[in-house]
């Protein structure tokens, strides 16, 4: 297979690094450390379409990071854009709402048997909005996280040793394990009367380690003892989200959220999130001044009800179980005839990959280079995502692509994979 590179890339992040805070930021950026080795990654994109993307330099891949998430039925769906399109002639940004606001509402609340909803643009938006009411409700302050929990980049979701956060942005955290039921009554026992919110991801989907799916029984505990004890239970569907189970994450898990947070898969793409809850917390978020410029822009309102009900119409939820199941045990068994023990982790839908061959995880990380510098995008240290416009060609072609891959990666450590 071709090698690719990233002439036209280079040059492009040269520019970027003189004007912009590391040229690129977030995940992508080179000290998120789910891009290394640098030099394996192209860093701009030119167009994409369907499964795939094209970087500045021409090179095709086949893209299972899905834009981190919000890819969900595939890039530029002309079902989406036509909505979007359509509402953009009459309008987007203007000084009242459109109507179309009130039919997503009345879209959601029927879908995920919620009573009201809220929007916004950024998951970190609703996951603060979510907290903010938990607390003006109960009028109780702490929080209880998850370890290994991300909930948005705001100063109260991180921990006091992250950049930019000092101690009293997080005075009021509490922490749990997942799937530590025990763990959770001691910390409600030491803090009775003083939390105000239970928060967590369907399951745990975190970077640098395999992906935990909840214990028979766990949400249901988790559930009847915020319940017993007055506190909001939220669960932050902004990555799960219409994934697993187009009811929400805690429909698919077999319990009841007090609020559920939507976001990356809500309108393949446009710029919208969501809050839906129950009813007894509806006059608390109406009572808080909550708002931003462009949360009642009308064009991502449009693409988020024509990709709901074309997740509807196609049973998405069982296609990506499908495709990411085949993809997750091809692929280990693929490596296990190499002699490599790969581990996937997690929902099919929102796969994890590991190779434990290693404790530095150096091999994972050449393996997953030289996936991308053939045309099969990946990244190091973070699930991955089925879309809608996968087929099984692209599942078997992934494979391929990969199996050449680690053979170039066994051939470079012969000291790990002696013949």
């Amino acid at each position: 297979m071709k090698v690719y590179k990233y002439d036209k890339s280079r040059k492009i992040m040269e520019r970027a690094s003189k004007v912009i805070p590391c040229g690129v930021y977030g995940h992508l950026g080179p000290a998120e450390g789910c891009m290394i080795p640098v030099d394996a990654f192209p860093t701009f994109a030119s167009k994409a379409e369907g499964a795939y993307f094209w970087d500045v330099d021409g090179n095709k891949y086949l893209d299972f990071m899905c834009a981190y998430g919000p890819n969900v039925l595939g890039y530029n769906d002309p079902d989406v854009d036509a909505a979007a399109l359509e509402q953009l002639k009459n309008m987007n940004c203007v000084t009242l709402p459109g109507e179309k606001m009130v039919e997503l509402a009345e879209l959601l609340t029927d879908l995920t048997k919620k009573d009201w909803a809220f929007f916004a643009k950024n998951g970190g938006d609703i996951t603060l909005y979510s907290i903010m009411i938990a607390r003006f409700y109960t009028g109780k302050k702490k929080i209880i996280f998850v370890n290994g929990y991300y909930h948005g980049v705001a100063p109260w979701s991180q921990t006091p040793d992250s950049a930019g956060t000092i101690e009293d942005d997080c005075k009021n955290s509490l922490y749990v394990d997942f799937n530590d039921i025990e763990g959770l009554k001691k910390v409600i026992e030491e803090n009775k009367n003083d939390i105000a919110a239970f928060i967590s991801t369907p399951y745990m989907h975190g970077n640098f380690k395999h992906n935990e799916v909840p214990q028979e029984g766990y949400w249901q505990e988790v559930r009847k003892l915020c319940t017993e004890n007055n506190i909001v239970l939220i669960v932050d569907d902004i990555r799960c989200g219409f994934r697993l189970d187009l009811k929400g994450s805690d429909h698919y898990y077999g319990f009841e959220a007090d609020l559920i947070c939507f976001c990356k898969a809500i309108a393949n793409g446009y710029n919208i999130s969501a809050l839906c809850g129950k009813d007894f917390l509806k006059s608390a978020a109406g009572s808080i001044m909550y708002t931003g410029s462009y949360w009642m822009s009308a064009v991502p309102f449009a693409a988020a009800i024509a990709t709901i009900n074309k997740l509807k119409a196609n049973n998405a939820c069982e296609k990506f179980k499908k495709l990411g199941t085949m993809l997750c045990d091809g692929l280990v068994e693929m490596a296990k005839k190499k002699g490599v023990n790969l581990v996937a982790s997690g929902e099919p839908a929102l796969f994890y990959l590991m190779i434990t061959d290693d404790d530095s995880l150096n091999l994972h990380q050449q393996w997953i280079a030289e996936c991308v510098k053939r045309g099969l995008w990946l990244t190091n240290h973070h699930n991955h995502f089925i879309n809608l416009a996968m087929i099984e060609e692209d599942i078997k072609k992934a494979i391929e692509i990969a199996a050449e891959a680690m053979d170039v990666m066994i051939k470079n450590n012969p000291e790990v994979y002696k013949k």
